[in-house]
């Protein structure tokens, strides 16, 4: 990570947990809580990590900066433009969110989206997600908040709506895979079944 780019890492917390039933972020995968090995991964790449969350008050015990959403309600959207902002008033270049239930995100390669990403630029890893790319596992330059506001002002919530606003870059799948396998990095705890999946992941890791 070049010393120039200042990064805020934002853990977007924002989410409802209806398909869990609890709060997944707080779930323990392998004797660690979810939201603390996503903490761990974004330390890598960023000089400063904070949660976004709707319910601030549930991530007291977490040893993280916990921050609300500007705008409550706005599903990701939101909880990007949430950090995009703040990373601007803190004078970061670079906002990198990561979805809270990412419990295998790579570290490095959040750094190296980083690196590819500056203040009028985004930067977001290929996958194999309806999107093709992921939103949620993304660096965005400070620069992107004035397309990011304009798309909430036309009630415009698609996680994607400001993408054709901003100088997108894009880590393709083949460089992706340097850092490990796509489905497990990017793989979300929405549902009890896939915490049990992540358990069998790291017990095929050896980590259990």
């Amino acid at each position: 990570m070049t010393e120039r780019i200042r990064t805020l890492g934002a853990i977007l917390a924002g989410g409802r947990n209806r398909r869990y039933g609890s709060h997944k972020a707080l779930a323990n995968l392998g004797g660690a809580r979810i939201i603390d090995r996503v903490s761990d991964a974004v330390a890598v790449a960023a000089s400063r990590v904070v949660i976004v969350a709707n319910e601030p008050e549930l991530y007291g015990d977490v040893a993280t900066e916990v921050r609300p959403d500007v705008y409550p309600g706005l599903g990701a959207l939101g909880g990007i433009h949430t950090a995009v902002r703040w990373a601007r008033e803190a004078g970061c270049d670079v906002a990198l969110t990561v979805a809270c239930d990412m419990p295998f995100v790579s570290g490095e390669l959040l750094a190296r989206l980083v690196e590819m990403a500056d203040r009028t630029a985004a930067a977001l890893p290929a996958s194999d997600g309806p999107r093709g790319l992921e939103p949620l596992c993304a660096a965005y330059g400070t620069g992107c908040l004035t397309a990011i506001e304009a798309a909430i002002e036309r009630g415009d919530r698609a996680v994607i709506s400001f993408f054709e606003d901003v100088d997108l870059r894009v880590l393709d799948a083949a460089e992706v895979a340097r850092y490990g396998r796509a489905e497990d990095m990017f793989m979300n705890v929405n549902r009890p079944g896939d915490r049990d999946r992540a358990e069998g992941i790291l017990a095929s890791r050896g980590e259990l």
